[in-house]
């Protein structure tokens, strides 16, 4: 029970919804315990009434003892119903208060679980898996909920049912008692063994249908290399295992399932013949009335579902106690990317990177060694380099989604941890290298990052960023809804997309993180057309493999495994007939080819 401790804080705030339905609970268990008591009371009144009515069976007597008899059977059977409806009207309002409490706290912990998400570092997310995140905020949540909810609902109505019925039942019949009662601690284990085997098989088949519903997709998704490659039938039939082996424990699941209630009637049904033969006995010896016999079979029934539910919600406290486990790992984790001084001013975009190295916390590798160059406000740099040299970790860097591991950088002068990290980051526009749009309308994807937006700026930074006439001649401008990942777009229009995004910002620093990559040669050009006019009068850095695109910056760095090599104008370099200049050369000749 320690992990779920953590919930306490949800329980005492919304203690009254907790504190009416044990109130309701309590009411609703006296209407379950009276409508005993009144079968008892008719059951012994019909008995000795009938002997009576025997004697006036004839004339206007026995007319007048027999509406008598029934006047009265039927009041029994009136109050008995209006018990039933009571009792039905105050399990309602145990529904109504315990379950959307359970509700309201799941509401709480998805919320809070993803607020905490967000503000979690980068590193984070590089060691965990989006499923297993999804998991944690979904699966796991619902099974804590299931705690709060129904195991709290079942759990306060054992607790207060218990003592009324087998106290009242005590002070009846203490030997009928005992003997009514032998079959349901064995009910209560049997039905707790048998729920975990259950859960342990659901478990097993959810895993089994989680790698088959992946093995279907991939195989959607692969359709025509598998018919490229005639596999077709190779395909079927690893299907046809992967659904042998969901069937196989579907079957097994089936199987214990079918004990459940078998189980439940054979102990109640001993239950039962137990309280009739000793009630029966002592019927015979005169020590009680045939209305108790009925009564405690009553009893035993009422009994049944709380004793059943005490396997099965000790087996809920068990599941949502590992989710919660779960939930407070990640709760747990700690932001590192905090400011020291929370810093909320405008930059104007010096920037200064001192002797820095960075080492990936969570990989170990060392991707910046001893780094260093400065750009004055309103300047443009290029950064160059091939695949892992190092390029994209600047970017992070400077945004702040790492902490150095040793030297300095500066923005302004003053050094990026005193800074408010929202504010840093509101100032920067940032272009990724793997564009991620929204399936939302192109208008808000290029809004994402402002609190409000006019529809002239977003038309500005589509113009500038040359993507406007790309789409007004959609059907539905701006408006047009994209696909998954911007499926609807173009890689060229999804790249200007993404920089009329960073650029509606009007951010102080412009980072484009190789963002050309995944474009030819000819909307390369478009694109840093449209860039040279953005980049006027602000702080650009543009991160690339591609030399072309370094023409458009004031300077440039040339990176290699982690380290700068080379840094200078375009001319310069060139001139020195090193790694920039190789470089140069090299993808000259190869857009010199592709163009013949």
């Amino acid at each position: 029970m320690k992990p779920l401790w953590r919930l306490n804080k949800y329980l005492f705030k919304y203690k009254g919804y907790l504190l009416l339905g044990i109130l309701f609970t309590v009411i609703s268990n006296v209407f379950v315990i009276i409508p005993a008591q009144l079968v008892r009371i008719a059951i012994d009144y019909v008995v000795e009434s009938f002997s009576y009515y025997n004697l006036f069976n004839e004339g206007d007597l026995g007319s007048f003892a027999r509406n008598f008899f029934m006047k009265f059977v039927f009041i029994f059977g009136v109050l008995i119903l209006a018990m039933a409806l009571l009792r039905g009207f105050f399990l309602f309002l145990i529904r109504q208060t315990i379950i959307i409490m359970s509700r309201l706290v799941e509401y709480d912990m998805k919320n809070e679980i993803f607020a905490h998400y967000q503000n979690l570092p980068l590193s984070f997310y590089r060691k965990n898996s989006t499923g297993d995140l999804m998991a944690r905020i979904t699966e796991d949540v619902s099974r804590v909920r299931m705690y709060l909810g129904p195991a709290i609902m079942y759990g306060l109505n054992l607790i207060v049912l218990f003592p009324l019925v087998i106290g009242y039942m005590l002070s009846e019949n203490v030997e009928l008692t005992i003997y009514s009662l032998l079959p349901l601690p064995v009910l209560s284990l049997s039905i707790y063994f048998v729920n975990n085997m259950i859960n342990e098989r659901s478990e097993r088949i959810q895993r089994s249908l989680s790698s088959l519903s992946t093995y279907v997709q991939e195989a959607f998704s692969g359709i025509r290399v598998l018919k490229a490659f005639v596999r077709e039938d190779d395909s079927a039939h690893d299907f046809k295992d992967a659904s042998e082996d969901y069937k196989e424990k579907s079957i097994s699941l089936t199987l214990v399932q079918s004990l459940f209630y078998p189980l439940i009637l054979a102990l109640i049904g001993i239950s039962t013949i137990l309280t009739v033969y000793i009630g029966g006995v002592q019927v015979i010896e005169g020590t009680i009335g045939y209305g108790v016999i009925a009564e405690f079979i009553l009893y035993v029934n009422i009994l049944t579902w709380p004793v059943t539910s005490l396997g099965w919600v000790t087996s809920i406290i068990q599941r949502a106690a590992a989710s919660q486990t779960r939930i407070n790992e990640f709760l747990d984790e700690k932001n590192d990317i905090l400011s020291s001084e929370n810093l909320d001013t405008s930059i104007k975009g010096r920037i200064k990177v001192d002797n820095v190295s960075f080492v990936y916390p969570e990989s170990g590798i060392k991707a910046l060694d001893k780094v260093s160059f400065e750009i004055e406000a309103g300047q443009s740099m290029a950064i160059i380099g091939t695949t892992g040299s190092g390029k994209s970790t600047i970017a992070n860097l400077l945004m702040r989604m790492y902490d150095v591991t040793s030297g300095d950088i500066l923005i302004d002068d003053k050094h990026i941890s005193v800074f408010d990290t929202a504010t840093l980051r509101r100032q920067i526009g940032f272009v990724p290298q793997d564009v991620f749009l929204f399936s939302d309308s192109i208008s808000n994807n290029i809004g994402f990052g402002l609190d409000t937006y006019t529809d002239e700026l977003i038309h500005k930074a589509a113009k500038d960023a040359d993507v406007y006439d790309n789409i007004i001649d959609f059907p539905k401008g701006f408006e047009t809804r994209l696909g998954e990942r911007g499926i609807t777009l173009s890689g060229g229009q999804k790249q200007r997309v993404s920089i009329a995004r960073a650029i509606a910002k009007e951010p102080s620093i412009l980072l484009l993180d190789d963002c050309l990559s995944a474009v030819d040669t000819k909307t390369e050009h478009a694109i840093l057309n449209a860039l040279s006019k953005i980049m006027v009068g602000r702080t650009s850095i543009i991160i690339s493999h591609r030399v072309s695109s370094a023409k458009l910056a004031d300077k440039i760095i040339v990176l290699n495994e982690g380290q700068v090599v080379e840094q200078g104008t375009h001319e310069d370099l060139l001139s020195k007939k090193g790694v920039y200049a190789e470089l140069y050369e090299k993808q000259t000749q190869v857009n010199e080819q592709i163009e013949e």
